[in-house]
């Protein structure tokens, strides 16, 4: 019996694109396929899509906690909801292109 169902690889390619986006883990995914470079444009553009999103999230988590750390209660509590608004604002985007990839939009 032949088993390339094209339908069968699409869900495939689909699949490997959520893992790119999936908050705070989809980087290491989404470097591994940047180094190796034998993947689609599709997947190179959501790789660094991810990793680009993760890198700025990353940068602005470790400036607003630190600091936090550095300045007066009134102002270390505003910078914490900073924080919380920027991750929250970083989960909402991944989920959003998550929901994209699944409907196949570009």
């Amino acid at each position: 019996m032949d088993n390339n169902d094209p339908l069968k690889e699409r869900k495939l390619e689909k699949l490997q694109l959520i893992i790119y986006l999936i908050p705070i883990v989809g980087w290491i995914p989404s470097a591994w396929t940047l180094f190796r470079r034998q993947a689609t444009n599709e997947q190179l553009s959501v790789s660094r899509l991810s990793v680009r999103l993760t890198l700025i999230w990353a940068i602005a988590y470790g400036l607003l906690w630190f600091g936090s750390l550095q300045t007066s209660e009134f102002l270390s509590l505003r910078l914490l909801y900073l924080n919380t608004l920027a991750t929250s604002g970083y989960i909402i985007a991944c989920l959003g292109l998550i929901i994209r990839v699944w409907q196949q939009k570009k």
